[in-house]
């Protein structure tokens, strides 16, 4: 199992909206995750930051995330979500939200 930590900025006028669509994320949007061997998923919302968490628990995380890009409802849950998001300037090529390096964990 890895563990993978991201950020992105939320536009201030979109977060209620961010919010709301994640109070009701479309079941086939959570299915997708699930099948993508994603368990364990939160985000977290501090000062115009989001922060995402989740653990990997499949063989191949780039296929698996290729399997979820391709995914005509996933693309459409990303449209609609995208607007209310800002990537960070420093974000990695091809990255929409920017992966965080972990500097301590404990069990």
């Amino acid at each position: 199992m890895n563990r993978y930590g991201s950020v992105i900025k939320v536009k201030p006028e979109k977060l209620e909206e961010y919010k709301r669509l994640h109070a009701n994320v479309w079941q086939d949007v959570l299915k997708m995750i699930h099948e993508c061997n994603i368990r364990n998923y939160s985000i977290y919302y501090k000062d115009g930051y989001l922060f995402s968490y989740f653990e990997y628990i499949g063989e191949d995380f780039k296929q698996d995330m290729a399997k979820m890009a391709a995914d005509p409802t996933t693309q459409k849950w990303w449209e609609i979500c995208g607007p209310c998001q800002e990537p960070l300037a420093t974000r990695l090529e091809g990255e929409w939200w920017a992966s965080m390096d972990e500097v301590f964990h404990i069990d």
